[in-house]
């Protein structure tokens, strides 16, 4: 009897164990979690940080040149007035030269005597060498060696290896629990200065010939509405006969552009991004949904979440405030594509990396409600 009661503590305490361990299990599964959300937001953090360290570069770039042809302009100003005022020497030398030839040919003596005593003082005056003009040269010497020193100033410090310079602390003075190891990570906001995009701005509008027949546009053809009445519009084959989506008119191949949707009255679902024109556009299979496939790229908001979708694959956007106004950037050439919570300071939401390979295309697609591309030109 007593060892059966024995066991039975024994079989409780294992079972406890056990539970224990399960316990420890769901923590570090957690963890798991955690981390990877965690090192998702800080990319697209990092993503956001150096689309902004790209707009500051090409600022730099466009001063700089800028500077450059306002001195030019300034001194090819001041060199044509020089060039002018040359003419004009020139003209007053030529008209006293001809006085001079008559002068000369003068048939009457006494008259020839007083004309040229006349005019022999002017004559002595005229007789003086020109002046020599020897411009300057305008030298850019000093922005050029300002930018050699500015990039050399970036690569020193790229050049060192990153886990150098963070454990050095160059960038900002980390606290403690940043150097735990492992998995602790600091959560940060990142925002951006919108002037710096507004100097890309564009506002595509949309193409009605692409346009779902349960969807309306505004005259000025930026707000797309849905209609629960099927309108009958002309057949056109690149019109979106299933799914209520719709492109822009302008197509971006190449450059950098900054567009802006305002979702305030799009209701609870819409999907906004940008598609190559070789997206399918009859049927509602994936080779035709906004973001299901390798021609287009989208953020989705629905049922109070947010994703963002690129050929099926989905990653959840997270987000504190429920964003009114979408900021879209697209660098062609970098491959970037990045959606902005214009309202919310321009918080990062994320980015696409992409070798584009088309045109790409602004493309909007509703639930309900209406969608509006904002008027930044």
């Amino acid at each position: 009897l007593h060892e059966q009661e024995f066991m039975t503590t024994c079989l409780k305490e294992l079972e406890l164990k056990k539970k224990q361990e399960f316990g420890n299990i769901r923590h570090i599964e957690q963890a798991v979690n955690d981390l990877k959300a965690h090192a998702s937001a800080s990319k697209a953090c990092l993503a956001g940080k150096f689309a902004e360290l790209r707009l500051l570069l090409d600022e730099e770039e466009r001063l700089t040149k800028k500077f450059i042809d306002e001195k030019t302009q300034r001194a090819l100003m001041v060199y044509d007035q020089q060039m002018e005022s040359c003419q004009e020497r020139i003209q007053i030398v030529e008209s006293f030269s001809d006085k001079v030839r008559q002068i000369q040919q003068q048939s009457d003596s006494i008259q020839l005597l007083q004309d040229y005593t006349a005019t022999e003082k002017e004559i002595q005056e005229q007789r003086a060498p020109a002046q020599q003009w020897h411009p300057v040269p305008m030298s850019f010497e000093h922005v050029l060696n300002h930018t050699k020193g500015f990039v050399r100033a970036i690569q020193s410090i790229v050049q060192k290896p990153l886990e150098a310079r963070l454990k050095e602390d160059i960038f900002s003075s980390l606290n403690a629990t940043s150097k735990k190891e492992p998995g602790t990570l600091l959560k940060t906001i990142s925002t951006v200065d919108r002037s710096l995009f507004l100097k890309h701005a564009r506002s595509p509008t949309l193409e009605f010939d692409s346009l779902h027949p349960r969807l309306c546009l505004s005259e000025d053809r930026l707000t797309v509405s849905c209609s629960w009445r099927k309108r009958f519009y002309t057949y056109s084959p690149q019109r979106f006969d299933k799914l209520w989506q719709v492109l822009s008119k302008d197509a971006f191949f190449s450059g950098s552009h900054y567009w802006e949707v305002d979702v305030l009255h799009a209701g609870q679902g819409w999907w906004i991004g940008a598609a190559y024109p070789s997206i399918k556009r009859h049927g509602d299979s994936e080779t035709c949904r906004l973001g299901w496939n390798r021609a287009s790229w989208c953020i989705k908001r629905f049922d109070l979440e947010y994703w963002a979708f690129h050929k099926g694959e989905r990653t959840l956007i997270l987000t504190d405030d429920d964003p009114e106004r979408i900021g879209v950037f697209l660098d062609y050439e970098a491959g970037i594509l990045s959606f902005y919570n214009v309202m919310g300071g321009m918080a990062h939401l994320h980015t696409f990396r992409c070798k584009f390979t088309e045109p790409l295309y602004p493309a909007l697609r509703l639930w309900e409600g209406a969608i509006t591309i904002c008027k930044l030109t």
